[in-house]
């Protein structure tokens, strides 16, 4: 019998027998959007989980970034990175403003701070890093450089719902940061994101963007957009938030063992984890050198295909290499040579709660092979 595919992530669902009762109750309230109950509860609880004070609930990761960018009034040249999901560059791009990417560390992937301030010019209004796979990017550096020129900094931690630093959360750094609960992440609304403020007065501007504007029923203070998460996913997610710290230790345990079983292979290479971090473990990302494995990534990821296994090479090809930014003149390959290598030797191995051992030393042993 053909083995079920084996796909890169599997979405994190609550239990139905939980969640019918409270579909029962938005039916009997009759409130499905707009700052509901459910609504209110998740923004609360998320606060409290993710051990931060303002959080504004999006219906999905990408308008926080663009809202982000509106909210501090970022114009001119924002440096950001090639190695991302393409939506960070895109919030840029929708914003007018125009991204000028640097290259990124080769351990990690995220932004490499030694190249941001040559890219600074006399339009430079902001930084907009990613951390990578939830790996926090180097934040004391990247702040300091900020500081030095008067620049905002808005963090992408679409993936790194949970991550810590020293027991602090990854989102208390920059002046803002936003958060994806796309089915994909390790925690989702199934679509959903978050845009992380650190104070009353810019969370009640960040809600009044993402609200059309509207400060009251006839006032409209901001050209704002409709961005609001509805009733059913928040409550959703409140179930999913009790089942997330279980998710974790899962992945935690898999990552184990695909490090035990591949550490020794010649031509592979892991990110390590990073020392006084809390990790999340959102992805596997694994780095193959075509010259020491004797086969290259997309030979690697086609026979894994044909066993029914679905890696991802997450992130190819590069934002800088799609044909939308490669006119730009910090998209040139030259500039990018860490990013542009990072892109065509990555392949995500298959991580998800619910995945078993023995499909783990199967992927183990193909690789190996």
């Amino acid at each position: 019998m053909e083995k079920q595919p084996i796909t890169v992530t599997s979405p994190l669902l609550p239990d139905l027998n939980e969640f019918i009762p409270l579909l029962k109750d938005i039916w009997n309230r009759k409130w499905l959007t707009n700052n509901g109950f459910y609504h209110k509860e998740l923004e609360k609880t998320l606060c409290k989980y993710l051990d931060i004070e303002y959080l504004s609930l999006f219906t999905n990761g990408t308008l926080p970034l663009i809202t982000a960018l509106q909210a501090l009034r970022i114009t001119g040249e924002v440096i950001t990175t090639p190695y991302s999901f393409v939506a960070t560059t895109h919030a840029i791009w929708w914003n007018g403003i125009k991204p000028v990417f640097v290259d990124v560390d080769p351990e990690t992937g995220n932004m490499n701070p030694d190249k941001i301030e040559a890219a600074i010019t006399p339009r430079t209004t902001a930084i907009l890093p990613v951390h990578v796979y939830g790996n926090p990017c180097d934040v004391e550096r990247i702040k300091k450089i900020a500081d030095t020129y008067g620049l905002k900094v808005i963090y992408d931690a679409a993936h790194s719902f949970g991550v810590k630093i020293n027991g602090k959360s990854i989102l208390e750094y920059g002046d803002l940061s936003t958060l994806s609960f796309h089915a994909t992440k390790v925690y989702n609304t199934i679509e959903g994101g978050a845009l992380v403020s650190h104070s009353p007065e810019q969370k009640q501007h960040i809600d009044y963007l993402k609200n059309f504007g509207f400060a009251g029923e006839t006032t409209v203070v901001a050209p704002g957009i409709n961005s609001k998460m509805d009733e059913i996913r928040a409550a959703y997610g409140l179930l999913n938030l009790k089942q997330v710290d279980s998710a974790i230790e899962q992945r935690k345990h898999i990552v184990e063992l695909y490090r035990r079983g591949l550490g020794n292979v010649k031509g592979i290479r892991f990110i390590k984890d990073i020392e006084n971090v809390r990790h999340n473990y959102a992805y596997f990302p694994t780095f193959i050198n075509e010259r020491e494995y004797g086969m290259s990534r997309d030979s690697l990821y086609e026979k894994l295909k044909s066993q029914n296994i679905f890696g991802r090479r997450y992130f190819y090809p590069l934002i800088s290499n799609f044909a939308t930014y490669r006119g730009l003149e910090s998209a040139a390959p030259d500039k990018l040579p860490v990013a542009n290598r990072l892109a065509n030797e990555v392949i995500c191995l298959p991580i998800y709660a619910g995945l078993g051992d023995e499909d783990i030393e199967r992927i183990i042993q193909i690789i190996k092979r």
